[in-house]
This record gives structure tokens, C-alpha cells and sequence, in this order.
């Protein structure tokens, strides 16, 4: 297994500062087109996190996503993309992908492989869906917290990408109640069968997610629009009818410039927490109805069910007229919070690509849009990028994952997203326990003096790290400060700290925040 320390993307910005706030961290940059990435964290510890992405690279970090351990999946069933991870409460990790055995049939079944050592091994696996040689693409799976079962939803093709009316697509179901050693026979769900061609009249984008009294959700896109399915029995029974939610003018495959391809499959996800919005059901998806060159970010939500769906939201906050693509949607299940991951091209006239955030604190109500990439990439036509990007969150720790494209070479990246206090409409000081300033001067050469200030009396942290993550110095350790403005002195020289980046923290007992500094 491969260590990768990780490469903070920040040299292109020492000359004029433009930081972003949240730090960039490279999963992967090797010789693999890596792309088509997934993540999900450790309910149980949120330091663990496990990735993967095309076609069989897994990733493990123990450190938050500051650093990770890589190395190929292999599974007696053949490995082939469309990597999809989740993890239940007792702290396993689930690989979902699709299969290429070495007796059978290419992709005819959907393969499960499990670990129990924070995605560092992997079993050999379990399968669903094996139909003779029919297809089973693009799978999703999700963990109901209470009970542990995994539920999964994929696309079966009678014939991957032909056009003959006599083939068809649909949506399955199968479930595990034995944390992935066995799995139910598939169940259909889709009540309109799609095409084969893998595009717009096609049945995908089935991604299932768990409500609060053990119910299932689904939504795909396909010949009808967007539309859904529930079942109350956890997958025992399920509706006769799918409930449309709404169109998606121009259909969910589309065109991006210097893309390859580009979808806008939908993302279900439904609310957990013990807030004031737990049970409520949200949609995410991208579509081109305002035209060819304005491609956006759409949400929906439902608060009975399912029955019934809110007018669509618009989710990116720019002017009209600029590509946002590839979304993917979270639930932080402790907070409620709604995140989303998109690449978005609002600062350019040309296909210069960033990712940014949006995240929502009022059950979809209201959108904040924030950048966390720290420098835009710009895609090569050809090179493929996969159908999706993937976010995961809990208890404030946020954790985005993408594919960005340098120098003709494909890399995984994700951003330190820490207690995420904005999208309220209110400034963060005005209830935030604490702040933490720029650090002066920066760039510092021989010290630096660090500011904080503390609104109510708790107990403070102040650390510095390097770039990777390692603590350099302890400036205040679980100090319990009153209100006020406290400055830290920070000796550079006594450190013997080579001239780069580095990065401070201050920890109290609501939150967390990190900022960077420069030594020169």
C-alpha cells in the first residue's frame, strides 16, 4: 500500500495571497486516470475516513483527510468502476462497485466488499443482481443507522447501449441484513421502463437514502422526468405508482464544453437528525433548462413523504449564463445541515472549471455558495471524467471529494471543511463562541503573533501544524478564557521552520477553525 502525505495546492497563490479558506489536499496523482471518486466517513470516529475512485484505487485516511494510504481493490468478481462507499455505526466501510469476472459476464452483477479496518483491507466480497447476462450499472448504496442494513438501487440493461425498442432498462432494489455476507433477490421499482442507450430516456441515477422510521427513498431520471419511489417495509413492499417530482428540460445527459460526458442524475437524501427538519426528503440535480450555455444546480424537497415535492430551488447563486455540473448532495445527520459539491465555471469566460460548496441550515430554504478549490483546472476534451463527484458529512466535519485535470494527468482531491458556520444571513461573530484572526505579520520570518477572541467563557486550544498535518507547537492548551481579545506570540526562529505553509488552529468546545500562514 502506497502512502500519499498529500500536496496542499498553494504555490500558484504565494504571490498575491488569494487563499482559499478551506485546504486543498490531494487523495491521489499517479499514473491511473483516476476519476469518478466516492468518500464517507466513521459515524463512529471522524478522523477515519475511506475513499475510492475508477477503476479499483481505494484510499483510508486516519488523520481527517490530511493524509492517506492508497492501494488497488481486487475482488475474485473482477473490479470495474463505479465506486460507491459507505459506512454503518459499528465502524465498517462498504466498497460498492461494478464486476468483470473471469467466468461470466461483463458487469452482470453489482459487488459489495467490506472492511473492518478503516478500508486498509478488503474481504474478497458478496454480489446481487447476477441475471444471466443482463447489466447492472451505476449502484448506490445506503446504510439506515438504526438497524445497520444496507440498502442498494441500481440500473439493469438488457443490453448495455443499444437502441433496439425490443431492450429495456429498469430500477432494482436489494437489501442485506447481515452487514453484506448475503443479499436479497432483486426487486424492480421503476414502473416505467427507460431505453438502453444510456442516455436520457434511460432509467439512472437511483441513489437511495433512509428516513427516520426506517423508510426507503429513491429517485432516478429516465423517460418521464425525475420521479419516486418509497418503501415503508424496508424494501418489503413499494409503491405502484412512481411519483413524478419534475421535469428535466433538455434530459439529465447534456454537454459541458472540453467535457467528455456529463450527467445530471439526481441525489437522494433525507434528514436524520434531531432538528426541526428530521424526516424531510431532498432531491439534487443538474439540468440545461435555461439554455445550453447555463447549466444549474436544482433542489427539491418533500416534507410528507414523498406525496408531494416543493417548487424547484435553484441552488448556485451566480448571475444567469454560467455552467455548474457534476453535483452530488449531503445530509450531516447529527446538525441536519445540507451540503452540496459542484464544479462551477461563474468566474471565466472560458472552461476554466472550480469546484465550489453550497450548503443549506434552514431544511433547503435558503443556499451559501463558497469556493473551496484553491486554483480553477481547466478539462481537455476526451478525457473522461466520470459521472460524478461525491461529499460526506457528520457532526461538522465535511469532506468533498473531485477530479480535477493538470498538465493532462486526472488526480483526486478533497478540501479540510471544518464547522462550517455560514448560510444563515447573519454574520458568524454575532454567535459564534469564538473567532480566529489572520495571523501578523504573514508572511512572518522570524515570529508571528496570532489573535483570537472568546464571546463566552469556554475552554480554548491554539496549535500550529505543518503542512501534512504533523503539531509543531501548543500555544494554549484547553485554557479556559473568558470574553475577550487574547494574542498568542508565536517564536518562527525557535521552531527552525523552513520557509512554506502552515496552518493554525483554534479548538473550543463548540467548534473548530484553521487558518493558514506563510513563513518566509
Amino acid at each position: 500500500m502506497h502512502k500519499n502525505t498529500g500536496i496542499f495546492l498553494f504555490f500558484l497563490f504565494l504571490g498575491n495571497m488569494a487563499f482559499s479558506q478551506y485546504p486543498n489536499v490531494t487523495i491521489y496523482w499517479g499514473v491511473y486516470r483516476a476519476e469518478e471518486p466516492s468518500i464517507a466517513i466513521n459515524p463512529k470516529n471522524q478522523g477515519q475516513l475511506v475513499a475510492g475512485s475508477n477503476m479499483d484505487l481505494f484510499y483510508a485516511s486516519v488523520d481527517g483527510g490530511l493524509t492517506w494510504q492508497e492501494g488497488h481493490l481486487t475482488s475474485s468478481y473482477g473490479v470495474y468502476g463505479d465506486p460507491c462507499l459507505v459506512a454503518d455505526t459499528a465502524g465498517n466501510f462498504y466498497y460498492f462497485h461494478l464486476s468483470n469476472p473471469s467466468s461470466g459476464t461483463w458487469i452482470d452483477r453489482i459487488i459489495c466488499q467490506k472492511s473492518t479496518d478503516g478500508g486498509l483491507t478488503w474481504s474478497d466480497g458478496t454480489y446481487m443482481g447476477l441475471n444471466g447476462t443482463k447489466a447492472q450499472d451505476k449502484e448506490w448504496a445506503v446504510v439506515d443507522p438504526q438497524t445497520n442494513n444496507i440498502y442498494v438501487t441500481w440500473t439493469q440493461f438488457d443490453v448495455y447501449g443499444t437502441s433496439n425498442p425490443a431492450d429495456s432498462s429498469i430500477i432494482l432494489f436489494s437489501k442485506s441484513t447481515d452487514e453484506g455476507l448475503t443479499w436479497s433477490p432483486a426487486k424492480r421499482i421503476s414502473r416505467v421502463a427507460g431505453d438502453c442507450v444510456d442516455s436520457d430516456n434511460t432509467d439512472e441515477g437511483a441513489v437511495p437514502a433512509v428516513g427516520p422510521n426506517g423508510e426507503i427513498y429513491v429517485a432516478w431520471a429516465g423517460p418521464v422526468g425525475l420521479v419516486f419511489n418509497r418503501s415503508l417495509d424496508q424494501g418489503g413492499t413499494w409503491m405502484d405508482t412512481n411519483v413524478f417530482v419534475s421535469d428535466i428540460p433538455g434530459g439529465w445527459d447534456y454537454a459541458i464544453p472540453a467535457v467528455s460526458r456529463t450527467n445530471g442524475l439526481p441525489v437522494t437524501c433525507c434528514d436524520l437528525s434531531q432538528g426541526s427538519y428530521r424526516g424531510n426528503i431532498y432531491i439534487n440535480w443538474s439540468d440545461q433548462r435555461n439554455g445550453l450555455t447555463d447549466t444549474d444546480i436544482w433542489f427539491t424537497k418533500s416534507t410528507d413523504g414523498g406525496l408531494t415535492w416543493s417548487t424547484r430551488k435553484r441552488v448556485n447563486d451566480d448571475p444567469a449564463g454560467k455552467h455548474q455540473f457534476f453535483t452530488w448532495m449531503t445530509v450531516d445527520q447529527k446538525t441536519g445541515y445540507i451540503y452540496f459539491v459542484f464544479y462551477d465555471r461563474r468566474g471565466y469566460s472560458n472552461n476554466s472549471t472550480d469546484v465550489y460548496m453550497a450548503v443549506s441550515r434552514d431544511g433547503g430554504e435558503t443556499f451559501y455558495n463558497f469556493k473551496v478549490s484553491e486554483s480553477p483546472f481547466t478539462p481537455t476534451p476526451g478525457v473522461f471524467f466520470g459521472d460524478y463527484t461525491n461529499i460526506t458529512a457528520y457532526n461538522n466535519v465535511v469532506r468533498p471529494i473531485w477530479t480535477r485535470l493538470e498538465n493532462g494527468e486526472l488526480s483526486v482531491w478533497t478540501a479540510i471543511v471544518d464547522s462550517l458556520f455560514t448560510g444563515t444571513g447573519q454574520k458568524p461573530e454575532s454567535y459564534l463562541s469564538s473567532s480566529l484572526d489572520q495571523n501578523y505579520p504573514n508572511p512572518g520570518k522570524s515570529y508571528t503573533c496570532i489573535a483570537y477572541k472568546v464571546r463566552r467563557p469556554v475552554r480554548v486550544t491554539l496549535e500550529v501544524f505543518d503542512l501534512f498535518g504533523r503539531k509543531i507547537a501548543t500555544l494554549v492548551e484547553n485554557k479556559l478564557s473568558g470574553p475577550g481579545r487574547y494574542v498568542e506570540y508565536f517564536d518562527i526562529s525557535r521552531y527552525g521552520l523552513k520557509p512554506g505553509l502552515y496552518y493554525y488552529s483554534l479548538v473550543d468546545n463548540e467548534r473548530s477553525v484553521r487558518l493558514k500562514m506563510i513563513v518566509e
